[in-house]
């Protein structure tokens, strides 16, 4: 997040409207709902992530056992757990 001085961004108008409710302060102004993006989205993390757990799926449906999952891919037993027995 960066800082912006209300001064160079928002008409004069405006900004004496915005003084009425708020002086001196820093203030977020958040994005729009829409402008949101879901987890994964921008760095395709999210599609990764589910590639990676269908091949644990995979793997665990073929006789890999969860402890030898757990060090192929550096995750926890419980999260190989959670992966193979999720219904996703």
């Amino acid at each position: 997040m960066k800082y912006s001085n209300a001064e160079f961004v928002f008409p004069e108008e405006l900004l004496r409207i915005i003084q009425e409710y708020v002086q001196g302060e820093l203030i977020y102004i958040p994005k729009p709902k829409e402008a949101h993006l879901k987890w994964g989205e921008k760095t395709q993390s999210k599609s990764r992530v589910s590639a990676r757990n269908a091949e644990i799926k995979s793997l665990f449906r073929n006789g890999v056992s969860i402890e030898e999952l757990a060090a192929q891919y550096f995750l926890s037993y419980e999260s190989i757990k959670k992966i193979v027995y999720s219904k996703n």
